[in-house]
């Protein structure tokens, strides 16, 4: 048994599903995140979100940015370690992502915190 997860290939992202995915604030709140925090040598998973709802919640939003090809997901060991997949997406639709995110940091204080430190993971020991 395999623990590969269906991404789709940058060719086959399509735009009604990226804009689907995109139409809820937990999943712009992600995106956002990602963006800040998750494209460098630091992999964000999925308890740095739990802020944001509960873990079948979080498991639904992440498989539809997944399934849209938003976002990588890489299972590593018990973990599932996410990035943005902004160099396919910046391909597919050239300036597409950047107004996006800046719209998402806009989003009610709650909701985006426009904080530039490293978030820790929710509900772990610090």
């Amino acid at each position: 048994m395999t623990n590969a997860l269906y991404h789709p290939a940058p060719e086959e992202i399509a735009l009604p599903a990226v804009l689907a995915a995109l139409g809820d604030e937990t999943r712009l709140t992600i995106i956002s995140m990602l963006a800040r925090f998750g494209e460098d040598e630091r992999n964000m998973t999925c308890s740095y979100f739990l802020s944001l709802g509960s873990k079948t919640a979080l498991s639904y939003h992440i498989g539809k940015l997944r399934e849209a090809g938003i976002i990588y997901v890489r299972p590593e060991g018990t973990k599932r370690l996410l990035s943005l997949r902004r160099t396919d997406l910046e391909k597919r639709f050239p300036g597409f992502l950047d107004p996006i995110l800046a719209s998402a940091t806009q989003l009610s204080p709650g909701v985006a915190p426009p904080s530039t430190e490293f978030p820790k993971q929710s509900g772990l020991p610090s």
